[in-house]
């Protein structure tokens, strides 16, 4: 077989000649890289059989299992370490509310025995299965759990909020008029029109007037700030006390004057003695009631706190 071989920088062309010699050769070297070819493809696959894997391979597979076990077991950790972290602080919220609860119990005036905080809630009811029940998800509890958290939070602030409105309800109620300044005693004059005993004429009497002993104790009807104490020359030695809100109580004619202006007293609190001081006809307790300035009668205030 002639091979002509014609190059540009070359003028003359070349001619190589096969023969059969030359020919054998080449078939015996691709004969050669064929079967090489096929032992090299047999080899690799016994070699990755399953059963068969090398124990590089093996230990390199297991390596990454043990990795990936941990990082699962890690994220896991982690999951339960903030769930624990939720679920003290929701502890301690829920004994905050049992807490307000029981307060907020009392100051409403429940019986103690209608709401019991300190046991779990009865539950109950049939099991349902259709939907199939379903595994709640890691993620699902977070949520939930986050979701709770806020919720407590919330009906905290709220419950204390409503605390405060409660107190400031009760303590309003004890800057109110609401118990009587004179323990045992009768009126002697009702408020209203009356005959001044003095002038004999039809005239207004602001308050009520206990007929009682000289040196009877008097009490602050409701607590407050003491406004005045000392000689008036138509009350005689008087009290006046400020209870907020523009209410004002008086107590005049006493024999003695137990405070002093700018004193706090209590709701009961002694602050005098009867007497017969300033226009009086005898031992007895004049008791007014203003708000705004006019005066109110004092009874409705002592019938309604009793009510």
């Amino acid at each position: 077989m002639n091979i002509i071989l014609v190059s540009n920088s070359s003028a003359k062309a070349r001619s190589l000649t096969l023969t059969g010699t030359h020919m054998l050769l080449a078939g015996l070297m691709s004969l050669g890289l064929f079967v090489a070819a096929v032992l090299m493809a047999q080899y690799a696959i016994v070699r990755f059989q399953p059963g068969t894997i090398s124990s590089e391979l093996k230990g390199w597979l297991a390596s990454a299992q043990d990795e990936e076990l941990r990082k699962q077991e890690l994220f896991m950790r982690q999951s339960l370490d903030a769930m624990a972290v939720r679920l003290g602080q929701m502890q301690a919220q829920l004994q905050r509310l049992d807490g307000l609860g029981a307060r907020l119990a009392k100051l409403s005036g429940m019986q103690p025995q209608e709401f019991s905080f300190g046991q779990k809630p009865a539950q109950g009811g049939p099991l349902l299965t259709v939907p199939p029940q379903q595994d709640i998800s890691l993620e699902t509890m977070l949520q939930q759990l986050d979701e709770l958290n806020s919720l407590l939070g919330d009906r905290s602030d709220k419950l204390v909020a409503l605390e405060t409105l409660l107190q400031q309800d009760k303590l309003d109620k004890k800057m109110l008029p609401s118990v009587a300044p004179i323990t045992v005693s009768w009126y002697s004059s009702n408020f209203g029109w009356r005959i001044d005993p003095f002038t004999g004429k039809n005239a207004m009497h602001e308050g009520v007037d206990y007929m009682v002993p000289s040196g009877t104790p008097v009490f602050a009807s409701a607590g407050g700030v003491v406004v005045f104490a000392g000689m008036h020359p138509q009350y005689g030695n008087m009290v006046e006390i400020d209870h907020g809100n523009q209410i004002i109580t008086r107590y005049a004619h006493a024999s003695k004057l137990l405070v002093k202006v700018g004193e706090v007293v209590r709701r009961g609190h002694e602050i005098a003695k009867v007497g017969s001081t300033g226009r009086s006809t005898g031992n007895h307790l004049h008791f007014e009631v203003r708000y705004r300035g006019s005066a109110q009668n004092p009874v409705r205030f002592l019938e309604k706190a009793a009510s």
